[in-house]
């Protein structure tokens, strides 16, 4: 079965299942990749493509995350609305793509870790609403180490720190396999979320961990994102 969240349609085609039994309690293998350049969204999109293909044919594979960033562009869910885009995409220089991720626009920027995970959920729970309770869980323990306060915002998916959000989460999942994942806003420039009303929302709630922790970067924060995915996914890294 596939699913997408946000009211997302299912993917067509390879419709059949593999029964597989996991051990919830055993820890399972994944491998980090951690790109130290700026990458083009349609690479990463590949990456992910391809792995989760890799991993629906052989489902005792390793999983993938990718913890990065992203050249300044636009990334619209299937079950976007696209009267929450401000510019016009067929006339402009500006990179928009429309992708198979539940969830409304998003802006990438240069400054903003972007989190990839193509992971299998029959080795934890095939439940998305658990997956994505998870994901949040992964940010807010993040801001917890930083001594900021991460908060859920009932009927919306995401984080936010004192009234500004701070992350977003969009995901596909085919066959309990996912892709795309979470953006968490740590130094960017926000300008370009006013071309947007991202996930619906007015761009002045948005925010970022700079706000509060002044000079903080990327680099500081992957280690604390990296042991809490490790910690809620029970994941041993491998190089």
């Amino acid at each position: 079965m596939d699913k997408q969240l946000h009211l997302n349609p299912p993917t067509p085609g390879d419709t059949g299942k593999v029964v597989v039994n996991y051990l919830t309690e055993n820890r399972t293998s994944s491998f980090l990749f951690q790109p130290k350049e700026l990458v083009q969204f349609e690479t990463a999109w590949n990456w992910q493509s391809s792995w989760r293909e890799d991993l629906l044919r052989d489902p005792f594979m390793s999983q993938a995350i990718w913890l990065l960033e992203h050249h300044s562009c636009y990334t619209l869910g299937r079950g976007g609305d696209r009267e929450n885009i401000l510019f016009d995409t067929s006339n402009s220089s500006l990179d928009f793509h429309r992708i198979d991720r539940g969830g409304d626009i998003t802006h990438h920027i240069p400054g903003q870790l972007v989190i990839y995970l193509v992971i299998d959920l029959r080795r934890y729970k095939t439940d998305l609403h658990w997956y994505l309770r998870q994901l949040e869980g992964v940010l807010i323990d993040t801001l917890k180490v930083l001594d900021l306060p991460g908060e859920r915002m009932q009927g919306f998916t995401g984080v936010w720190c004192e009234g500004y959000k701070v992350a977003s989460i969009g995901v596909g999942c085919r066959r309990w396999v996912t892709q795309h994942g979470m953006a968490l806003n740590i130094s960017c420039e926000l300008e370009g979320f006013n071309k947007v009303l991202p996930c619906g929302l007015d761009s002045s709630t948005v925010g970022k961990l700079e706000q509060w922790i002044p000079g903080i970067t990327v680099e500081e924060v992957c280690p604390i994102i990296k042991k809490s995915l490790s910690d809620r996914f029970t994941l041993d890294w491998m190089n």
